[in-house]
């Protein structure tokens, strides 16, 4: 059941769990995710870079896919589909498309022009009846080629950009994308704790979930979290799992070549490692809150 995000996250906001966005790169994944959802009555996000986007031929093929999915498979819990780290370009090629929530990333530019970018898809968004997640303060490592060293946010541009009347507030706090380094210093609590005074019931969002210890994502859904992201540990799972199929030489057994037993066994990793995050992010059993 396609649907914005807005009323999933308020409901994890006010029910003191997180809802996962998970992110798609193809059919395996988004199959994965959707019945895994489905299984465990849990909403979820399924997120598209621009570069995923791309991949899969453009953000239209994206939605209709994801749409007829969801249709086929017979899913009755909550799917946001949702554009992840958008450029302002993006965000209106989405809105095109069919997405049901949007992500404005307008970290990099100079607050005030975050602020204004930010405000205009807001009124957009909300008049299509869309989610919009906006972000403040940048996200370590890399992704799509945007590239941030894991600043903390400032608590008060926080307020100001939660003001507008977005749905979701991404903020920085020394969160990474990708794999976490050995000398990672942690998420600042201190940080996150007053982003949570000053935006009140705003949901709060957590990028690159990937690496970040049990305690860690608890404490952080306990000061407000309600949407956590996951991509890098699918990609991982996937891969490690591909990796022995291919290493056990079933490829070469009967038709094991057949990409549809090939990519099997990916994509079973891909549904462990989500149900693994709903069971930690607490979501499971929540669909029909």
């Amino acid at each position: 059941m396609l649907v914005s995000a807005t009323e999933m996250l308020k409901k994890a906001k006010a029910g003191h769990y997180a809802v996962g966005q998970f992110n798609i790169n193809n059919l395996e994944w988004t199959k994965s995710v959707l019945l895994t959802a489905q299984e465990l009555n849990s909403p979820v996000i399924l997120g598209v870079s621009e570069g995923a986007g791309k991949y899969m031929t453009g953000f239209k093929t994206v939605a209709a896919m994801v749409k007829a999915m969801d249709e086929e498979l017979g899913i009755t819990v909550p799917v946001a589909l949702h554009l992840d780290h958008g450029t302002y370009e993006g965000c209106y090629k989405c809105i095109k498309a069919g997405f049901t929530s949007i992500m404005f990333d307008g970290s990099h530019y100079p607050i005030d022009e975050n602020v204004a970018k930010t405000t205009e898809l807001v009124h957009v968004a909300h008049a299509l009846g869309l989610s919009i997640e906006a972000e403040v303060g940048s996200i370590g490592g890399e992704e799509d080629g945007v590239i941030g060293a894991g600043e903390c946010a400032d608590p008060d541009e926080c307020k100001m950009v939660a003001d507008l009347g977005v749905d979701m507030l991404a903020a920085g706090i020394g969160n990474i994308h990708g794999k976490y380094p050995e000398n990672w210093a942690g998420l600042s609590f201190d940080t996150l704790d007053a982003i949570q005074q000053k935006t009140g019931v705003m949901p709060l969002v957590l990028h690159g979930g990937t690496g970040i210890p049990e305690d860690m994502i608890k404490k952080a859904i306990d000061l407000g979290v309600s949407k956590i992201n996951v991509n890098t540990e699918c990609q991982l799972s996937f891969q490690e799992a591909t990796r022995k199929y291919i290493e056990d030489g079933k490829d070469l057994q009967g038709k094991g070549f057949d990409p549809r037993k090939l990519l099997a066994p990916g994509a079973e990793a891909i549904r462990a490692t989500v149900k693994e995050k709903m069971e930690l992010f607490g979501s499971i059993g929540k669909a029909n809150d």
